[in-house]
């Protein structure tokens, strides 16, 4: 890979899509052009965000740009810590082992369920009165 060319990975969670871009650099992490403490408020998310770098040790050696929509905080630093791991994957194939084994390349399958007809919400129905 050479330094001007960029590995892209695409991330989901919930409703939240990440379209993940690296390259090597010097370890910019940059979401819909802020920086990476800047777009998550709580450093859960933001540590999310970067696990997969963080596991390879190597938080200085890509720069990551990313693009991120839809969901809340918490969907949106799933999805990019699955759009970061699916891009050092295609980056370097030999990663894929240690990746898998840490949980980074696993979509969430989670969704919100659909209201149903005939009920008050996805499951809850409507409260019986017998008199």
């Amino acid at each position: 890979m050479s330094a001007s060319q960029y590995v892209l990975g695409l991330g989901r969670r919930k409703t939240a899509v990440a379209r993940v871009r690296i390259k090597p650099g010097t370890g910019s992490f940059l979401i819909n052009g802020r920086q990476l403490a800047e777009f998550f408020g709580t450093l859960r998310d933001a540590n999310e965000a970067k696990g997969p770098l963080a596991l390879l040790e190597t938080p200085d050696t890509y720069d990551v740009v990313a693009t991120v929509h839809g969901g809340g905080p918490h969907g949106q630093a799933g999805a990019l810590s699955l759009g970061v791991a699916r891009a050092l994957k295609s980056a370097n194939p030999a990663l894929f082992e240690r990746l898998r084994g840490g949980g980074f390349l696993t979509r969430d399958p989670r969704m919100k369920e659909r209201k149903k007809y005939g009920r008050r919400g996805a499951r809850r129905g409507f409260q019986f009165s017998k008199r």
